[in-house]
């Protein structure tokens, strides 16, 4: 189903001119110099063809002849590699090595190119067949040069060698696999065709191998049945093989918009036809990308806007299906986090649900009202850092976003987890564990309690709990400004869990505190205590751990309320 939907994606954008994906038998890969030559093969210089607009150099993608996918520790790509290969000289200290990779580099482009009707081909090879790599020291800017990819141009031509109609042609014959026996039905394609042996790596997964990593492989005996080795165990055709690993790649470029991370997943998405929600689902999910284009910023807001009250995005047509697939680093393989593949309109409902389950009052007014994936995620991690974030949770969390299932229990445990630790119940945290109970009551059929902000009329205990810490809280406050340690401090945790041993002891401290303040706001806080402990029968010995988020919820809004409004009662002096 995942190459399927690659493959047919590879087509549309073959389909579009202006998508510039590699043709068949070429990819896309990371160059920074061409080797400039003279028509009889002597090196005029090195150029270099870096993209200077930014604060560093940075390779540009360029489209050559496909990565050998190597099976052997030397295997050369023709008319591009390293500068080990095409110049016979790197920063590795094995010049013995280095030079064995020039030899097969130049063995490689004589295999291909000889007998080529092309002259700049024919300089490339004179120029090999010239080459000393001892010289390339010399080189001006070796410094920069050394370990870059490197491409062929001749004389003032615009293009590169490998771009001559001959050469492609020479190259496209010698790509050709000629194995009749290796002929099988493609998985993805159904047609009996010459399978692929070997799958071009697929690159920019985060912590995956850097020279790219393979979502198909075999490289044990215990993964082989029946004598097949390789990729002949799962057989898929060479264009099927190509398409779908140049599709992928394609999505997972250095500047794509078709890409988030959430977790350790590289997340990846697209759709079946052309549609606006490929270039903002990325923003939707995770606000850091594109942050700066205030275009799209508002095209999602007014997507969101509509989606959650439940109307038809302008523009938008929801039978298109769309499809996103997470990917997280395995060794030299690449595993599958996850896989999602659905209409738009399904897709739109279960975002609409997603954000309207986390909507809750904000402490700030800049704060988004659609909070993004990976801030929600950092709020569940140790010190707020996006290595700690638990890579299972982050999958089950985005599973339940776009499913519209229970959101993982793990997730209101590390939230809890993380409140009980640092004590702060901020927005985003709120918004999750309102979240996570709003969508439980409701996949189950339970009384819906969760409000956006303070319910005064709940009876349930532990949310009633959460709003009394908070008023004591206030009132300590008041009472002794600029404390170095608060209730909250010293009893939250525990006045969550086991309010039963703590919160005595809390309203007979509360009362030294409200003598302290005096006044209307003395006055004030005695009648919303009352107010909030008069439905509370009793103080339960233990809060089980949904409890444990109404308290918290309780808190994060009576503490909201009492920051939104000043004391309203005044009392006239005494004489």
């Amino acid at each position: 189903m995942i190459l399927q939907a690659l493959t047919r994606y590879y087509k549309r954008l073959r389909e579009n001119p202006d998508s510039g994906v590699a043709q068949d038998g070429f990819t896309t890969e990371q160059i920074s110099f061409a080797v400039r030559i003279d028509w009889d093969g002597t090196l005029l210089d090195i150029i270099d063809i870096r993209d200077m607009a930014g604060k560093k150099p940075r390779a540009i993608g360029l489209d050559v002849p496909e990565r050998v996918t190597k099976s052997v520790n030397i295997c050369a790509n023709f008319l591009w590699d390293n500068t080990g290969y095409v110049l016979g000289a790197d920063e590795k200290g094995k010049p013995e090595r280095s030079r064995q990779t020039f030899e097969a580099f130049r063995a490689r482009q004589h295999e291909v190119g000889d007998g080529v009707d092309d002259n700049a081909m024919k300089a490339v090879l004179k120029f090999l067949d010239a080459w000393e790599p001892n010289n390339a020291s010399e080189l001006d800017n070796w410094e920069d040069i050394v370990g870059s990819n490197l491409v062929f141009r001749v004389a003032d031509e615009r293009r590169f060698v490998h771009q001559h109609p001959a050469v492609i042609d020479a190259w496209r014959r010698a790509n050709v696999s000629p194995s009749p026996e290796n002929r099988a039905m493609c998985l993805v394609t159904g047609k009996t065709v010459p399978v692929a042996r070997l799958h071009n790596k697929i690159k920019g997964v985060r912590d995956a191998q850097t020279s790219g990593a393979s979502i198909v492989s075999f490289n044990l005996d215990a993964f082989c049945s029946y004598g097949k080795e390789q990729n002949y165990n799962a057989p898929i055709g060479e264009e099927a093989a190509f398409a779908y690993t140049t599709a992928l790649n394609y999505l997972l470029r250095f500047d794509s918009t078709h890409k988030i991370q959430i977790g350790d997943a590289t997340t990846v998405f697209w759709a079946e036809r052309d549609t606006p929600i490929e270039s903002i689902f990325g923003i939707i999910l995770d606000h850091r990308e594109n942050a700066a284009d205030e275009e799209a910023a508002r095209q999602v807001r007014e997507y969101l806007s509509a989606i959650r009250a439940g109307k038809k995005p302008v523009g938008i047509d929801e039978s298109i299906r769309f499809y996103i697939l997470g990917l997280s680093p395995n060794a030299s393989r690449i595993s599958v986090r996850f896989w999602y593949t659905e209409t738009i309109g399904e897709l739109n409902r279960a975002l609409a649900a997603h954000f309207n389950d986390l909507s809750i009052v904000r402490t700030y007014d800049n704060q988004p009202e659609n909070p993004g994936i990976w801030q929600l995620l950092l709020e569940t991690a140790l010190l707020h850092k996006s290595e700690n974030v638990n890579p299972a949770l982050a999958g089950s969390v985005t599973r339940s976003i776009l499913t519209g299932t229970d959101y993982p229990s793990s997730l209101l445990a590390a939230v809890i987890t993380r409140i009980r630790a640092d004590r702060d119940i901020n927005y985003y945290r709120a918004a999750l564990i309102k979240a996570v109970l709003t969508r439980h009551a409701r996949n189950y059929s339970k009384p819906q309690e969760v409000s956006v902000m303070l319910d005064e009329s709940s009876t349930n205990t532990a949310y009633r709990l959460g709003r009394l810490f908070a008023v004591l809280e206030k009132a300590q406050e008041e009472a002794i400004p600029g404390a170095n340690a608060t209730i909250k401090d010293r009893y939250y945790g525990s006045a969550s869990a086991t309010p039963g041993v703590v919160f005595p002891q809390l309203l007979r401290l509360s009362q030294h505190h409200l003598a302290k303040i005096g006044g209307g706001a003395k006055v004030n806080k005695e009648r919303l205590i009352q107010e909030i402990a008069a439905e509370i029968q009793s103080f339960p010995d233990h809060l089980s751990l949904e409890n444990q988020g109404m308290f918290a919820l309780g808190y994060y809004h009576q503490r909201r309320a009492l920051f939104a409004k000043k004391d309203s009662i005044e009392v006239e002096p005494q004489a």
